[in-house]
């Protein structure tokens, strides 16, 4: 079976970019633009990835994120935070697997979620 990841960010051209190296990366691959939708999907089915952004309409991906954290049943999914704020990206990187600053390019973002893939 595929692993399934969720983009979840609100631009939707960057949602294609995402997901198709995701796809290119044997992901099955779900877009979520909302992170109250993205709370509610992760309460449905557990991903093996998620390709976050941290500014997001309903809920931030910042507040999205330490929920992740704070849900075992979300312990082994894997946290990639995208975003153009470099700084706020550090200061998560903790809490974060990877953190990617934008732009990020398809193949850097096919390869990490490759290697992820296989992890």
């Amino acid at each position: 079976m595929t692993d399934l990841a969720y983009v979840i960010e609100n631009d939707e051209d960057l949602c294609l970019i995402f997901g198709e190296a995701l796809m290119a990366a044997n992901y099955r691959v779900e877009t979520i633009t909302d992170g109250l939708k993205a709370r509610q999907r992760l309460q449905e089915e557990i991903p093996h990835l998620v390709l976050l952004d941290l500014h997001l309409p309903g809920l931030s991906g910042e507040e999205l994120l330490t929920q992740i954290r704070a849900d075992a049943r979300l312990a082994k999914t894997i946290v990639v935070i995208a975003t153009a704020d470099a700084r706020l990206g550090d200061a998560l990187r903790e809490a974060a697997d990877f953190v990617l600053v934008k732009p990020i390019s398809f193949t850097q973002l096919r390869d990490l979620t490759t290697r992820l893939h296989n992890l």
